[in-house]
């Protein structure tokens, strides 16, 4: 699966030139709505299909650098899993921990969100200087933490020679401003 969601990404990238994911959920012609609604440590966000229009819905109390991620990972499910959205008039993809890795969609919607933000090379790039560690290379590519764990574990099984010090965590953004 990791490899139809790259080559999903490298589709996107090449039709919309763009690794925004606001710019992303516009061009799919989503509409997206900061909801004031949810508690700041509450809902992160959302995705559904209503009447036949996409909704990404994102929690407006968030921290600007965590909607980004947010909406990034609502667009991956939209543009991977609009066909179960579409087959339940009710189906949602609620996202109260973004990078929950128990469940297959919330998998893949991660997959898709850390090559969609930041490209092979970039990567590359950064982590050839033997004299960054980790968290400093993760924030010189303005991932979380745990997302460039994600982007390293795509790499990986991709075939390059990348490894991440740690493990992918379900409980990524509880902590985000932590190891932003």
């Amino acid at each position: 699966m990791t490899g139809f969601i790259y080559s999903e990404v490298e589709r996107i990238l090449k039709k919309y030139q763009t690794r925004d994911p606001y710019d992303l959920l516009d061009a799919i012609g989503a509409v997206t709505v900061f909801s004031d609604e949810y508690r700041k440590g509450g809902l992160k966000g959302y995705s559904t299909i209503m009447n036949r229009t996409m909704y990404a819905v994102i929690n407006a109390k968030l921290p600007s650098e965590e909607k980004k991620i947010v909406a990034g990972h609502e667009g991956g499910h939209l543009i991977l899993h609009k066909n179960e959205m579409l087959a339940s008039p009710v189906r949602m993809m609620r996202d109260f921990n973004i990078f929950d890795n128990s469940s297959l969609y919330e998998r893949e919607a991660n997959t898709f969100l850390a090559d969609f933000l930041v490209s092979d090379d970039d990567v590359l790039a950064v982590i050839s200087d033997e004299d960054r560690d980790y968290f400093s290379a993760a924030r010189e590519l303005y991932l979380p933490a745990p997302l460039f764990a994600f982007k390293l574990y795509n790499m990986m099984r991709r075939g390059y020679n990348v490894r991440s010090p740690v493990d992918l965590d379900s409980r990524f953004l509880g902590r985000v401003r932590d190891r932003w």
